[in-house]
């Protein structure tokens, strides 16, 4: 029989002792991992805690979820799948990952334990730099002295000579063509040519540069850590042979000013897999690593997948009449006061 704290013991075997043992920590001790995020928006920072967020420890495990970003559609499927604990990659939050209302209501409901890890697992595996197509010579999770703000350096693999292989590579990872077919099936049963879906109107693509441009040396940088303008002209002069500039995990619009930036140095750019792939690139890794290491548990992916709809074809006849009426005779006709 497993229990939660096995789970917690897991977590702290792979990350190699990152994790909070304790569900009762407070903001007196000091942990590395334990972080809080803040962009300045008011009311809306987070304590990042590794390891368990709530949940009885002592709780037997026999199924275990892992999913990227927790919500009401994890909890709900949870309990209808008979999942006993979640692991989240993300920092989970009060009313952000449970619906709307308060995470310990929910979850004592459905008795089910949840934990995280996010920053505690980052840097643990080279598979994000390995799936883009080059080997890591040099990694900094705190480029230019900011929380976070990740850079490798790196060299193509063999098999990568051309900016266009590593389209190829990270596409056959992913399964591109499989999540069109998907897609292209819904747009058919349910009659919508319109529904685009996260996975796939974000695929990667070349910004600078041609399929054919040949490519050696790598920046590998992930825009939304903070990775700026300055941060891009000091790596490349520590790194004179750089060639290219592959982002992912988040991505630029056509007219930023790391694209610009890029282009004044003559370097090539690529945008590779968006945030929505990161339930393969870390997700997946994670759970097989609890499924080694937890044999007696039996362990699950929590895949989302979000797909965009025109609000006037979603749903079927009765659903959109039901909508139209509750928008014209409870929302539009308020009085204004």
């Amino acid at each position: 029989m497993t229990v939660v704290n096995e789970v917690v013991m897991a977590l702290d075997h792979l990350t190699g002792g990152r994790v909070v043992h304790s569900p009762n920590w407070n903001s007196q001790m000091k942990h590395p991992f334990v972080i809080w995020k803040n962009s300045g928006i008011s009311g809306k920072e987070i304590l990042e805690k590794p390891g368990l967020v709530y949940g009885d420890l002592n709780r037997t495990v026999k199924k275990l979820a892992v999913c990227m970003t927790l919500s009401e559609h994890d909890i709900e499927l949870a309990l209808a799948t008979g999942v006993d604990a979640i692991v989240a990659h993300h920092p989970i939050a009060d009313a952000a990952s449970s619906g709307g209302v308060t995470l310990k209501n929910y979850l004592s409901l459905y008795d089910i334990a949840v934990l995280e890890l996010h920053e505690a697992f980052h840097g643990l595996h080279p598979g994000i730099p390995f799936l883009h197509g080059h080997k890591v010579i040099f990694k900094d999770v705190h480029y230019g002295g900011k929380e976070g703000n990740v850079l490798f350096a790196g060299t193509v693999l063999p098999e990568v000579r051309v900016l266009g292989d590593i389209l190829w590579r990270i596409d056959s990872f992913m399964g591109g063509d499989d999540e069109e077919i998907l897609l292209k099936t819904e747009q058919e049963i349910r009659g919508i040519s319109s529904i685009a879906d996260a996975s796939t109107v974000t695929r990667g693509r070349i910004v600078l540069g041609t399929a054919e441009t040949p490519v050696k040396n790598i920046l590998h940088i992930f825009p939304h850590t903070g990775f700026s303008t300055c941060d891009l002209r000091r790596a490349k002069e520590q790194f004179p042979e750089t060639d290219t500039v592959v982002a992912s995990i988040s991505r630029v619009r056509d007219e930023s000013e790391l694209i610009r930036e890029a282009s004044n140095l003559g370097l090539n750019f690529v945008i590779g897999n968006s945030h929505v792939l990161e339930i393969y690139e870390n997700g997946l890794p994670l759970a097989y690593a609890l499924d080694e290491l937890l044999p007696e548990v039996e362990v699950v992916v929590f895949r989302e997948r979000v797909t965009s709809i025109p609000v006037r074809e979603m749903g079927g006849a009765r659903l959109k009449e039901y909508a139209k009426t509750m928008a014209t005779n409870y929302l539009v006709k308020k009085v204004r006061v």
